[in-house]
């Protein structure tokens, strides 16, 4: 998904981070541009950091024509719109790619709006998301990012969120939420129940460093030693070793052999059943590692 000219969401490219402005502004066009400028330019942050790309929401089918008129890159609907399926109709039409929050909404009401809106437009994405504020960490069921993820798993997964604090917006990150929206404010004390729910600038930027620290340490799926490890594995890699003194042409059993740390390094510990049954070419003495040249029809080669 292209959410905006050059952005990509899903797959292997960065979480995409919305800060969402809302109501907090409070009809200070004042304020409405400092928080502008606080969630756009965060110089200190490394890597992609938060865009303010003008994604538009809220205001009914005329707000669609007039948002569609200024070329927003993208249309965020709303959990309170997103089972006026009309109105679904109308700004997928559009063709922008659509950020969809699912707040209120329930699971059958979820597999009704993706049907209404793939055939329309390819280019969306749903975001998990419970309309509370602040919102309770029982009340947040982050394993619905995983359950959409299963239901529908050719279109991005997000997270909306309103609780306190960054921690559980790390975690929806980590369980592969694709697209993450948090509320801003300059001040949580500011009258209104939304500001306490949202972010101050030193909050925001810390989400956005936390969500890309998490990133670096997801990694590959593949489980291997790296080059990282070898150090440790040279000190602490342990290897099979002979228990007792082995006399050559002995055909070894599980009582003759061990596991210790050696020097040099052998047969690894987890081939040891696989020596079971083999005969040594030469006399072993106790505590010497089990080198592949010792044992007839060794098998398996020594890891290095």
């Amino acid at each position: 998904l292209e959410l905006c000219p050059g952005r990509w969401v899903g797959g292997q490219h960065p979480c995409f981070i919305i800060a969402e402005i809302g109501q907090n502004h409070q009809g200070d066009l004042d304020v409405a541009k400092r928080m502008i400028r606080m969630a756009k330019v965060r110089r200190e942050l490394p890597g992609p950091g938060i865009r303010a790309p003008g994604g538009a929401g809220r205001g009914g089918a005329m707000a669609v024509e007039f948002l569609h008129e200024l070329n927003v890159p993208f249309f965020k609907v709303g959990s309170g719109d997103t089972n006026n399926f009309p109105y679904l109709e109308k700004t997928a039409k559009k063709g922008r790619p659509m950020v969809i929050s699912s707040g209120m909404q329930s699971m059958d009401t979820m597999k009704q709006v993706y049907q209404i809106v793939k055939p329309l437009n390819l280019n969306f994405c749903f975001l998990q998301c419970t309309s509370a504020y602040p919102l309770q960490p029982e009340d947040v069921n982050l394993r619905v990012i995983l359950e959409y993820q299963k239901l529908f798993p050719d279109i991005p997964i997000g997270y909306s969120g309103h609780e306190t604090g960054i921690a559980i917006s790390v975690a929806a990150v980590a369980l592969g939420a694709k697209v993450l929206e948090r509320h801003i404010t300059l001040d949580k004390t500011w009258k209104g129940s939304d500001h306490s729910a949202s972010l101050e600038p030193g909050e925001l930027a810390e989400l956005v460093r936390s969500v890309r620290l998490v990133e670096r340490a997801l990694g590959s799926p593949t489980k291997q030693l790296l080059p990282c490890e070898m150090a440790c594995n040279e000190k602490l890699g342990k290897s099979v070793v002979a228990k007792v003194k082995i006399p050559e042409g002995t055909i070894l059993t599980m009582d003759m052999l061990t596991v210790k740390v050696g020097e040099p390094k052998g047969y690894p510990p987890e081939d040891i059943f696989n020596l079971v049954g083999k005969k040594v070419l030469v006399t072993v003495e106790e505590d010497d590692t089990i080198m592949e040249e010792l044992v007839d029809n060794h098998g398996k080669k020594i890891k290095s």
